[in-house]
Parts: structure tokens; C-alpha cells; sequence
């Protein structure tokens, strides 16, 4: 299963986004973080910025949905060049309905899951989906602590699904990437890890040799 990297424009430069974007060619997919204030305590950005990085960047996106009512932003974002849609389980919006109309849209499909939410939350709706993310920090805010503790909901996820794409977000770096592969995930969210760092392209390329290598 190919190692993707993933990073999350919530730790980039925004008063210089196109150069940022510039710097992750390397990058198999590009994470951007959506948070409504209500779902999560922070407020980001929405699919009018989407819209405009979209056409300065030709790497699929990654397109995170921290809000309560996803349902409702579903076509906006797809509109703006979002190419995989996920959020969360915990949301106010019909899950299935929300999943219906991703994929309506002739979007990728996921689904993701709080530290505390059981594994189990996604079984039902495994076969609409191409990804599951598996939240490695409390959502909402960038450059916290990976919790280790999350890997064995990582470990179930890929026994009943083992062809889907898991990813992961929170806390990865070069050394927490490997316990995050060896537990069977294979999309990595890495943000402070990449834009902080003097090479981000060297970065990148880190962590999918060290994903690939904890993989084998």
C-alpha cells in the first residue's frame, strides 16, 4: 500500500500561501484544515481560500471538515477543488446522507474519529469509504503531543478494512511516523513537522522512506 504524505496547511505561512504550497511538490496529497468554531474551539479558513490555492496547486487535496454541520458545506467545498472530503463521525449531519452526497459529487469519501471515539464508529459506513483518519490529538489545534495511545484503533481499522486508506493527524514527525505505519496506517498528516523545518522537501521525503521502512 503506497505511503502518503500529507501536509497540513494550518502550519504554513498563510500570508504566503502559493510559496508554501511550492515548497511540498513532493507531497502525494495537500491536508487543509476546516474548523467552524463550534465544532472545534478554532475558526480557519473556508472554500473561498480552498478556491484560490486550487489554482496554484496541482497536488490532490485533502480537505478536513471540523465542523458541525458538514452536510450543509459538502458542495461548497467540492466546488472549490477539494478532492477527498472528510469528517467526523461526531458531527450534527446525517452520516450517511453527508457520504451520499461526497460521493454525489465525484469526491473521495472519509470519515474520521476523535481520540475518544471507538473504532467501531466507522464499521457501518466502511464500504462508501476511501479513507478513514484516525486522530492522533484532540482536534482543533496544530502542534500539539501524537497520543500512542490511539494506535490500536489504527490496528482494528485495518483488520476489518485492508485495503482502505488510514490516515492519521496530530503529532507526526520522522519518529512517530514509523509507529503510526507499523500500526497499519498508511496517510500521514504532518504540519509542524514540515513547514517548521529549514528543508520541507527533505522533510516529505523522510517521513514516507521512514513510513515505508516501519511498514515493511
Amino acid at each position: 500500500m503506497e505511503m502518503k504524505i500529507s501536509p497540513s496547511i494550518l502550519a504554513s505561512d498563510y500570508a504566503n500561501l502559493e510559496k508554501e504550497l511550492d515548497k511540498c511538490a513532493s507531497a502525494q496529497l495537500i491536508h487543509v484544515d476546516v474548523m467552524d468554531g463550534h465544532f472545534v474551539p478554532n475558526i480557519s479558513i473556508g472554500a473561498p481560500v480552498v478556491s484560490s490555492i486550487k489554482k496554484v496547486c496541482n497536488i490532490p487535496f485533502d480537505v478536513h471538515l471540523m465542523i458541525s454541520n458538514p452536510l450543509q458545506y459538502v458542495e461548497d467545498f467540492a466546488n472549490a477543488g477539494a478532492d477527498i472530503i472528510c469528517f467526523h463521525t461526531e458531527c450534527d449531519s446525517p452520516i450517511d446522507e453527508t457520504l451520499d452526497k461526497i460521493i454525489s459529487l465525484g469526491k473521495k469519501a472519509a470519515l474520521a474519529i476523535k481520540p475518544g471515539t471507538d473504532a467501531k464508529a466507522v464499521i457501518p459506513y466502511l464500504d462508501k469509504l476511501d479513507m478513514v483518519l484516525v486522530m492522533t490529538v484532540e482536534p482543533g489545534f496544530g502542534g500539539q503531543s501524537f497520543m500512542e495511545s490511539t494506535m490500536p484503533k489504527i490496528e482494528a481499522i485495518r483488520a476489518m478494512a485492508p485495503d482502505i486508506d488510514i490516515e492519521v493527524d496530530g503529532g507526526i514527525n520522522p519518529e512517530t511516523v514509523k509507529i503510526a505505519a507499523k500500526a497499519g496506517a498508511n496517510v500521514f498528516v504532518a504540519g509542524s513537522a514540515v513547514f517548521k523545518s529549514e528543508n520541507p522537501e527533505s522533510t516529505i521525503n523522510l517521513l514516507k522512506t521512514n513510513a515505508e521502512n516501519a511498514a515493511k
